[in-house]
């Protein structure tokens, strides 16, 4: 018996609905496809250890690295680690920007919020710097880009930063700062030619140090937090790798790094941030009133510092991991020279914000912060010509236009 007229057009309906859903399905998988395995022109791409098998990124990442034809003496080939952090991306910039080859690393952590960190690889990328995502403890990543460039530096600048969060989670300190420097070291060794090293220790590495100004030849065993404790352990492995393998490394102690696109757990970018939104603020003192003073350095000058610490590295000696003579093992503070209280910071602040702060002293916990540090910096400034010229409040006065209009688009309620 034939079927009624109803019951043809719901078949015909339901198969029609069938033959959608399933071409709808295989579209969104060869776009879900496409999306993971492909090049693409997002903002923010997420390049990553596979992404260096496709030749179009491999190309990318030599033309990164290549310095510019009229460079004088031929430019360097850098691999920047820890690129998309604050001072990694000033310092890929300034590199770019006088014509060396550049290639970044960075994992993206979310130590503090990755929206910043890929804003600032969006602006590399439109300097021409390639920021590669992936962590310095991927030694098969790391094989992969000295096997597609023969870098002549690495500026290591990657590391789990913060005094105090150490005490919430260590063991990313022990894996970023300890195990990730010697997984760098390990390829480095191995790389032929050797590349020379700069790298980010700490002035933190003076703990308990009460001599002032510090100085690179003082005691520097008796660290006060995790964090010190870490880079003091950087500046051994160092010696170490320098020892037995040749390999010319340079460790910079920076002193307290300020400026625009800065960290946002910094005391004067989360001052900024709580005094826009009429919050209290805390400002720490020591035993008996004592004043809390740290020596800020405007990011333009730790810039140049490490522009002369790479110029003037001296070469690696050995080749395959053998040593074949001394190579050069040097430490360099840099510093402003001019401790100032924390309280004139926040002044300086005030002013520029034009905000009365809600200030709230409060003794200095025991979370393994010193109550001051003060550079020495006759070292660097002998060695490299380095020579801070910003005082704060010309620093600060740059990082709080930059803020300003950084969050401009944001409701003022929610100033990050």
């Amino acid at each position: 018996m034939d079927k009624p007229p109803l019951f043809h057009n719901l078949l015909r309906h339901q198969i029609t609905l069938v033959k959608f859903v399933s071409w709808a399905c295989i579209f969104l998988g060869l776009l879900l496809f496409f999306t993971l395995h492909y090049p693409h022109d997002s903002i923010t791409p997420r390049y990553s250890r596979s992404d260096l098998e496709y030749p179009v990124y491999q190309s990318e990442i030599q033309r990164s690295a290549r310095p510019a034809p009229d460079r004088r003496g031929g430019g360097l080939r850098v691999l920047v680690t820890g690129a998309a952090g604050f001072v990694g991306m000033h310092v890929s910039t300034a590199l770019r920007r006088r014509g060396d080859g550049v290639v970044g690393l960075d994992n993206f952590n979310a130590y503090y919020d990755p929206s910043l960190k890929y804003a600032r690889r969006a602006l590399l990328q439109r300097e021409g710097v390639y920021v590669v995502e992936g962590d310095i403890n991927d030694v098969a990543l790391l094989e992969k880009l000295f096997g597609l460039v023969q870098f002549t530096h690495v500026m290591h600048l990657a590391a789990q930063a913060g005094v105090r969060y150490a005490m919430k989670n260590p063991a990313s300190y022990v894996h970023s700062n300890i195990a990730g420097f010697v997984s760098l070291l390990e390829v480095c060794k191995s790389a032929n030619p050797q590349p020379a090293i700069v790298w980010a220790s700490s002035s933190s590495v003076y703990g308990l140090n009460t001599k002032v100004p510090f100085s690179e030849t003082d005691q520097t065993d008796q660290p006060s937090s995790l964090y010190a404790a870490t880079k003091k352990a950087g500046e051994e492995i160092a010696h170490t790798y320098n020892h037995i393998y040749g390999l010319s490394l340079t460790g910079l102690r920076f002193f307290t790094v300020y400026g625009p696109w800065g960290r946002p757990d910094m005391a004067y970018f989360f001052f900024t941030k709580d005094m826009l939104r009429k919050k209290k603020i805390n400002i720490f003192e020591g035993p008996n009133k004592t004043t809390v003073a740290r020596d800020f350095t405007y990011i333009d000058d730790i810039v140049k510092g490490c522009l002369g610490a790479l110029d003037t590295a001296g070469n690696s000696t050995g080749s395959g991991g053998v040593k074949k003579g001394p190579a050069p093992l040097r430490v360099f503070n840099l510093g402003n020279t001019s401790p100032v209280p924390v309280g004139k910071l926040v002044e300086i602040l005030e002013n520029l914000l034009n905000v009365q702060g809600k200030k709230v002293v409060l003794p200095m916990p025991a979370n393994g912060d010193v109550l001051f540090t003060h550079a020495n910096i006759s070292l660097a400034r002998h060695e490299f010509g380095y020579d801070p010229t910003t005082d704060l409040e010309t620093g600060l006065r740059k990082f709080v236009k930059w803020y300003m209009e950084y969050y401009q688009p944001l409701d003022r309620a929610s100033l990050v």
